[in-house]
């Protein structure tokens, strides 16, 4: 019988999460498709991640076997996440040698993981430069070759602690953990990887099948929470999404309820800026559909949180509308006020102009550094070529939009133009419209309050 096959156990967060710290919202599961599993993959290591394996049992006892078991544990600490910081300990202290630890490069380091080598890379939010994805990967597949057959110390405990013996798993327990990993049914999806269920929940919201997508992360929060009294953020927060864009069984009733999910994660008190704009957006619907200026005033509060904490174009883009929406509503109680309302709304879409000023340059630069990947008839080229269209696109109507509400039609109409050339889907283009005839009709009323006096374009 030949000699059995290494396994690696990667350690991280799974789906989109935000750097407390720094504000970036980071793709995780592209870090581990496209830096990570692919390495470990091509040194003949079996690569899995912790969402990757079925729930057949508990998943706490999988987790532990994994972090005492595998060949090689690789711990991604990027957006500070407290699991993968608590599993790296767990793994240190249960194993003296095979563990590397990985992080974006803004990562602002916790003082106790100083003495620890953590190896970098470079993170754009959305998507993996492919130029540094390829140099991180030689770097980390060198690092694979140099401590997965040595028995050199990586772990503090055992540096410090230099007589301390390892554990090793008896028999007895190895048997209860078999039989935990074949007692206990998945109560839907039987055998499916959490991992799998959340991909097809996001190709299907890809899809604009929001219902279905809600099922799916219906199930994903079931499985996540098995063996975790704190609900998954990130699940929740895609439910709540999905609940609202699925308007069943009707658009006020998913309104209410994806406000409710979002409730449940600690929204009145959360830094996740990404719960806090879907928050904005949900009150803003609800706004709009008749349900009450509290609705108006909530929104702009959350608009506002998540606008300070990002500083960027989506939140300042609604943020502003939001103001329009006020000095036309009955918060407005004086002229005053809405001459307020609509001066922090032009100052928010100079801010936006700012921001697509510094954003196009550095999208600019990235698309040309990766040009060969994007002429490459591939698909990972393809999904960067769709990376840089839509970042594009965003910034010509986002540009587009700060101009109309500052009333220079003829620059929001070249801004509007090179958007419509940038290749998009038609729901992108529908969402812009519709936002502008917004707007549109808000200024129409109240814009010859502005300094100098807007006017509706011939």
């Amino acid at each position: 019988m030949g000699e059995s096959k290494k396994r690696c156990f990667v350690v991280m967060g799974f789906g989109t999460k935000t750097d407390y710290v720094s504000g970036r919202k980071l793709d995780l599961n592209k870090s581990y498709k496209y830096l990570i599993k692919p390495v470990v993959e091509s040194k003949g290591i079996e690569c899995v991640r912790a969402d990757e394996i079925l729930h057949s049992g508990s998943i706490d006892v999988q987790m532990y076997k994994e972090l005492l078991m595998a060949d090689l544990v690789i711990a991604d600490l990027s957006t500070s996440n407290s699991n993968a910081i608590y599993e790296l300990g767990i793994r240190h202290a249960l194993r003296p040698y095979t563990t590397i630890v990985v992080a974006e490069d803004k990562l602002a380091y916790p003082f106790d993981l100083n003495h620890i080598l953590i190896n970098s890379y470079n993170h754009l939010g959305d998507a993996i430069d492919i130029e540094e994805a390829e140099r991180f990967k030689e770097g980390l597949g060198k690092q694979i070759d140099a401590v997965i057959n040595k028995n050199e110390s990586d772990s503090p405990v055992y540096t410090y602690l230099n007589s301390l013996i390892p554990p090793k798993i008896k028999d007895a327990i190895d048997e209860e953990i078999e039989k935990a990993e074949n007692t206990e049914a998945t109560p839907t999806e039987t055998g499916k990887a959490l991992s799998k269920i959340i991909q097809d929940a996001e190709e299907l919201i890809e899809q604009k099948d929001f219902e279905k997508a809600k099922l799916l992360f219906q199930t994903a929060i079931v499985l996540a929470n098995m063996n975790n009294s704190q609900p998954d953020t990130y699940l929740t927060h895609r439910l709540a999404f999905t609940t609202y864009k699925s308007a069943q069984p009707d658009l006020i009733s998913s309104l209410n309820e994806s406000m409710k999910l979002l409730k449940s994660i600690n929204l009145a008190h959360t830094n996740d800026p990404e719960t806090v704009s879907l928050a904005g957006a949900i009150e803003k619907k609800l706004y709009e559909s008749g349900e009450g200026e509290e609705h108006l005033d909530e929104a702009l509060l959350y608009f506002l949180r998540s606008y300070y904490t990002l500083n960027n174009r989506y939140n300042g883009i609604n943020l502003a509308l939001t103001y329009v929406y006020r000095a036309n509503s009955g918060l407005a109680a004086s002229e005053t006020e809405k001459i307020a309302d609509l001066v922090m709304a032009k100052r928010t879409w100079i801010r936006v102009l700012y921001l697509c000023d510094r954003d196009w340059p550095i999208v600019i630069v990235k698309e040309k550094n990766d040009e060969l990947s994007l002429n490459a008839n591939t698909i990972d080229g393809d999904e960067l070529k769709n990376y840089y269209n839509t970042q594009k696109f965003w910034i010509s109507v986002n540009r587009a939009e700060a101009y109309f509400g500052l009333g220079q039609f003829d620059t929001y109409r070249e801004n509007k133009e090179r958007a419509k050339n940038i290749p998009h889907p038609i729901w992108m283009w529908e969402s812009f419209s519709e936002q502008i005839d917004k707007l549109a009709a808000g200024l129409t009323k109240v814009g010859h309050l502005m300094e100098p006096s807007w006017k509706a374009p011939v």
